[in-house]
């Protein structure tokens, strides 16, 4: 019983940062009708911000959480007001094909200067340590992440889907003509919007230097499962991305302990079996 609650809590672990990846996947398409593939280079560089502002600023991992994601997002926006807003009203291949070069460019860059292996970032003094729960031990970080990502993903969805700005965003993506003429910038929205999104898997990153180290590729070995997720939930579903984000983690989980070899490839199952059923996924919608 306690390798399944050890794979459980994996299971939300992994399940933390599929949901936080795949919801900021899901506001840029969502919002932007941009596929970006660039996601898990970005990712990676919020692990990279948290491990420069500790070792060369000398900023500690509570500062990295308030920081690093701002910093990315700004380099996100940067890309989309240089590169992506070109792009609208294109294909969708145009948009996977630039941001997969730009991810190629990201992650080539750091591993010319860091290299493939692992480095460290240590756990914060304040979340080092366990509880001992009687049926198993948990670590307090990890009980940390499951908690915060959580936080995060309801506050992104309320953000979006309760709150006027979302209404805006929401409109802007629908009817940009009819936004302008009420005054807003749709422009400035989106390139918000497209910061947002990278943020989110920015902060994914800083969460994720303390358990899985800082490495160039990170990102990389990540990033298709996430698609998956948000193919399963529906592109462009910000609660169908949280909830399927957190139960894929779970069910990939309980998959490493009950048939171990299945654990790599049942999400890919899922979504074969989902979009037979489904093809819009659990909570998307026909166009």
């Amino acid at each position: 019983m306690q390798a399944l609650y050890a794979q459980l809590l994996v299971g939300l672990i992994n399940g933390s940062f599929y949901a936080l990846l795949s919801l900021g996947l899901a506001v840029i398409f969502g919002m932007l009708n941009i596929i970006n593939f660039a996601h898990g280079a970005l990712y990676m560089m919020g692990a990279f911000c948290a491990y420069f502002l500790l070792n060369l600023v000398g900023l500690n991992y509570w500062w990295a959480l308030l920081i690093a994601p701002i910093l990315v997002g700004i380099f996100g926006m940067i890309l989309e007001r240089t590169m992506l807003q070109w792009l609208t009203g294109l294909d969708h291949l145009y948009g996977l094909l630039l941001t997969f070069g730009i991810a190629l460019i990201v992650q080539g860059v750091f591993q010319n200067y860091f290299g493939s292996s692992g480095l460290p970032y240590a756990i914060p003094d304040q979340l080092k340590g366990g509880i001992n729960l009687g049926f198993m031990f948990l670590p307090i970080y990890r009980a940390w992440v499951v908690i915060f990502s959580l936080v995060i993903c309801v506050a992104t969805w309320f953000l979006i889907e309760k709150t006027r700005l979302g209404a805006y965003l929401r409109a802007a993506t629908e009817n940009p003509t009819l936004v302008r003429a009420f005054g807003i910038n749709v422009p400035r929205m989106i390139t918000l919007t497209y910061g947002l999104g990278v943020g989110l898997a920015a902060l994914a990153g800083v969460l994720s230097a303390p358990i899985n180290q800082v490495r160039p590729l990170m990102g990389a070995d990540l990033i298709i499962v996430v698609f998956a997720v948000v193919v399963i939930g529906g592109m462009g579903s910000i609660m169908g991305s949280i909830i399927t984000g957190f139960a894929l983690g779970v069910i990939e989980g309980l998959t490493k302990y009950f048939y171990p070899e299945a654990s790599n490839t049942v999400v890919f199952v899922l979504m074969v079996l989902v979009l037979l059923v489904k093809p819009t996924g659990l909570t998307g919608r026909a166009a």
